[in-house]
């Protein structure tokens, strides 16, 4: 048998192919495997998965990963009203919450945007879902080196939030909230998620 090319999807302990990356971690298994790049839709999912992106700036996504139920308690369940209800005594809770990535910037977006996102005519997940991979015959990326940071979509998609007033939401958190949403399908050419 041939070594897979790096960046190229390999075999798991169970001999299912899998993108490298799902392959480092339980969490990242169980993630990639049930999770990233399967739609999702819904004001609150895509709320909660655009904010841990933004929290995930930086980081690794798997301290995201593993701190993500504390994120849940601490933000409500990410329901959108009851977000953009904190007030100050919120954030200096969030602030001291040592089970979740305390970064007042980051902590702070979050309350934005969930006001911005309460503003949207239509809901965040219609806004976000508006940038859906149009083009499925888009070719599947054989090798992580593929995979873009970011899109012409993600761009814009991040211009539209921000022109909403949300923040922390750059093209890059755009396009990981997208492949995270599964707007996109990021999975490798001969993952079996794919």
């Amino acid at each position: 048998m041939t070594e897979p090319a790096a960046g190229e999807v390999i075999p798991g302990p169970d001999g299912r192919l899998r993108c490298p990356w799902g392959l480092s971690a339980p969490e990242y298994v169980a993630y990639h495997d049930t999770e990233w790049g399967r739609p999702v839709r819904g004001d609150t999912v895509i709320f909660e998965r655009l904010s841990l992106e933004a929290f995930q700036s930086g980081l690794s996504w798997l301290t995201i990963l593993r701190k993500r139920e504390n994120f849940r308690r601490a933000f409500a369940g990410f329901d959108i009203a009851a977000v953009a209800a904190f007030g100050p005594a919120d954030e200096q809770r969030l602030l001291s919450d040592a089970g979740i990535v305390r970064n007042r910037a980051k902590v702070s977006a979050v309350i934005t945007n969930a006001r911005a996102a309460l503003e949207l005519p239509a809901g965040l997940s219609d806004l976000v879902w508006g940038y859906a991979d149009a083009d499925p015959a888009r070719p599947a990326p054989r090798t992580l080196s593929d995979l873009p940071s970011q899109t012409p979509a993600s761009k814009a998609l991040s211009g539209e939030l921000r022109k909403h007033g949300f923040v922390f939401t750059g093209p890059v958190t755009a396009y990981a909230t997208m492949q995270a949403c599964g707007l996109v399908n990021d999975h490798l050419a001969g993952c079996f998620a794919r």
